[in-house]
Order: C-alpha cells, then sequence, then structure tokens
C-alpha cells in the first residue's frame, strides 16, 4: 500500500506540475509581475485597467498590479516583493530614473528580464523600454504653441526632472522655443507630476504675470484640472477663438483633454498611447521570457526600435497632435474608453 500510494503521488507531480490546474498548491512558473508608477492620473488608471485585457490576448499570466505611490523607495521594495514570489518576468513604470536601477539589478541577478514601460531607466539592464519618443512631445507642444502665440510670455509646467520624461520634454521644449520662437519668454514650474504643485505654483505666477499667453502642460492627467481651476478663478478660462485666450497644449491624450479641446478650452495634446503601452509590455514580456532577442530598427506596428546611449533598447511608439480637426477619431485611445 505505501508503494502504491508513493508510486501515484510522483505520477499525479508528474502530470499536475507547478502550475497545472486544479492540482492545488505551488506556485505558477509563469507569473508577472506589474508594476505601476502611481494611479492619480487618468492615465495610469487607464493603462492599468487595460493590462489584464492585454495580458490576456498575450497569452501572459499576471499578478495583481502593484502601485508605488509615486516613491521611488517604495518602488524598490515592490520589485523585491515581486522577485520574492519567483515571478519570471516584470513590467516595471520607473518612478525616478536613477532609483530604478537597485530594483532592475536585483531583476538581472535574479534572471528575470524586465520590460520598462513610458519611461526608460537611467541605470539598469532592461530586455527593452516601450515609450514613446518624449523629445518628439517637446517639439510638437512647442510648435503647436508657438505657432499660436508667436511673441509674449508662455508658462511650461514641467513634470518631474527626475524622470528622464520630464527632462526630455523640457529640453526639447526649451531648444525648439529658442530656435524657432526667440521672441517668446518661457517661464517654468517644477511640478514633479504632482497637481498640487501645479495648481500652487501657476497661481503664483498668474497672479505676478498676468500678460501669460500660453501654457505647455507636461502631464495633462495630473496637471489640466488644476490649470482649469485656477485660470477660471482669475477669469481667464477664455474659448478658444475668443479675444483673451491662453494657448494651452497639453501631453497624455486622457479623454478629459478631449473633451477640453471639443469645448474649446484647451487648443491641443500629444496623445501619449496607453492602450500599446499595455499591449505590447505584455507581448514583450512574454518574449523576453521566452529569450527572443529584439532587434534594432523599424517595426510592422508604425514604430522604431533604437539603442539608447546607455545600451537599452526602445521601441519608440507613435503618439500624434490632437487638435480639433482630429479629436473625434476613433484611433485614438481616449475616445475608447
Amino acid at each position: 500500500m505505501r508503494h502504491r500510494l508513493t508510486t501515484a503521488t510522483a505520477a499525479l507531480l508528474l502530470l499536475c506540475g507547478p502550475a497545472a490546474a486544479g492540482c492545488g498548491g505551488g506556485a505558477d512558473p509563469d507569473r508577472v509581475g506589474v508594476v505601476l508608477p502611481m494611479l492619480t492620473s487618468p492615465f495610469w488608471e487607464t493603462y492599468n485597467q487595460d493590462i489584464p485585457k492585454q495580458a490576456a490576448k498575450a497569452g501572459v499570466r499576471i499578478l495583481p498590479t502593484v502601485n508605488s505611490n509615486d516613491q521611488p523607495g517604495k518602488q524598490i521594495t515592490d520589485i523585491d516583493n515581486l522577485l520574492a514570489q519567483e515571478v519570471k518576468g516584470l513590467v516595471v513604470t520607473p518612478v525616478d530614473s536613477a532609483a530604478v536601477g537597485p530594483g532592475l539589478n536585483a531583476a538581472q541577478r535574479a534572471h528575470v528580464p524586465v520590460v520598462a514601460v513610458d519611461v526608460a531607466p537611467d541605470r539598469g539592464k532592461v530586455a527593452i523600454v516601450v515609450r514613446a519618443d518624449n523629445r518628439a512631445y517637446g517639439v510638437k507642444a512647442c510648435r503647436s504653441l508657438g505657432g499660436a502665440v508667436r511673441r509674449g510670455t508662455v508658462v511650461q509646467i514641467q513634470g518631474d526632472l527626475a524622470s528622464v520624461n520630464g527632462r526630455d520634454r523640457t529640453a526639447a521644449f526649451d531648444r525648439c522655443m529658442a530656435r524657432h520662437y526667440p521672441d517668446i519668454k518661457v517661464l517654468d514650474i517644477p511640478a514633479a507630476w504632482q497637481a498640487e504643485r501645479a495648481a500652487a505654483g501657476l497661481e503664483a505666477l498668474y497672479s505676478a504675470r498676468p500678460d501669460i499667453k500660453g501654457i505647455y502642460l507636461q502631464a495633462g492627467g495630473v496637471y489640466l484640472a488644476p490649470t482649469l481651476r485656477t485660470l477660471q478663478s482669475h477669469h481667464a478660462l477664455v474659448p478658444v477663438g475668443r479675444r483673451g485666450h491662453i494657448t494651452i497644449v497639453s501631453n497624455d491624450g486622457i479623454p478629459q483633454e478631449l473633451t477640453a479641446i471639443r469645448e474649446g478650452l484647451i487648443d491641443a495634446t500629444v496623445s501619449q498611447p496607453a492602450n500599446l503601452y499595455a499591449a505590447y509590455a505584455m507581448r514583450y514580456i512574454k518574449q523576453a521570457m521566452a529569450e527572443k532577442p529584439f532587434k534594432v530598427g523599424p517595426t510592422r506596428h508604425d514604430s522604431t526600435i533604437v539603442r539608447l546611449p546607455g545600451g537599452n533598447l526602445e521601441d519608440q511608439l507613435p503618439a500624434p497632435l490632437v487638435t480639433r480637426a482630429n479629436v473625434d477619431s476613433r484611433s485614438l485611445w481616449g475616445n475608447q474608453v
């Protein structure tokens, strides 16, 4: 009897394996951990909601997403906790491009591939970065804002300069303005992706400089609402086409920005591809776990994979400028949620 029980148990283990459904116990060897930077923006809420659907499409098994709450230290702890659960892949949006390095190094030591989403790390190795060209964001905002304003003062509400995204958008916007619109003076509000800092900075700046003619929001998901509230409190929220209108160009492409464009409250936004981020993050982590390489060059989905200065690869997804001319396009993710 003891021999037959041992044999049956061994057979069951062979048939089930540690991940087989209905066999009970054990960890799924193919599980993937997903680390979010924050959930205080409609952009990241949409991305978070899209992850399970895109994971199912790609055939990737994910754990419940983890929110780092915009805290670099917590993000390292989140990564360590997921590695302790023996995940076989990680999808991470770095809160801080440099501070995420220890977490990426821990994943590399554990032989766990990482796909970075939206933010490229300054330190640490990843299989690939899924991201749009953030310098192009700054240029598109500059061209749209500069073409409308021509001369005078504009405000740039910056993202977190500890993030490569904030640095890229700022550098590209400033360079474009200096080169193409020398009669425009740019005033900066360092808001670090925080709505409260954006509101306080704009309140102080507008009170001192009511001659502001334009505003560039580096993240509409967190800056749009406080910007509109602040302007409204000063009776300066004038629709497009009327005298006194302050030209506003944003980044993100959230539904609220598209509504604001339709209503004439803002002029344009750059649609950051939240839906594509989720889709290609899941496809790429599956490819990375299978140890299939990525190649530099054009892709089949209208993007280009480039090699970054630190050696990591980045798939630069398309991010269109949205104006009243194309705001109702069904191709925009903000019109699909």
